[in-house]
């Protein structure tokens, strides 16, 4: 498996998270988002741009709540 190369990305935190440091940020990089917790930022899961694309679209239905 090969590591993600994450340098120089820009992390967004979710809108949704709160100020008691339970916060999800994402990154876009090379047709991949990486997603990551902010209080352990070195663990980060890396989901292909069409699946983050698929997923955020069910989020916004309602398909997935």
């Amino acid at each position: 498996m090969r590591a993600l190369d994450v340098g120089g990305a820009r992390w967004r935190k979710s809108s949704c998270s709160t100020d008691n440091a339970n916060c999800i940020e994402v990154a876009i990089t090379a047709g991949t988002v990486a997603v990551r917790d902010s209080k352990n930022p070195t663990d980060m899961l890396a989901v292909p741009m069409p699946a983050w694309n698929a997923f955020t679209a069910a989020v916004r239905t309602g398909e997935i709540g």
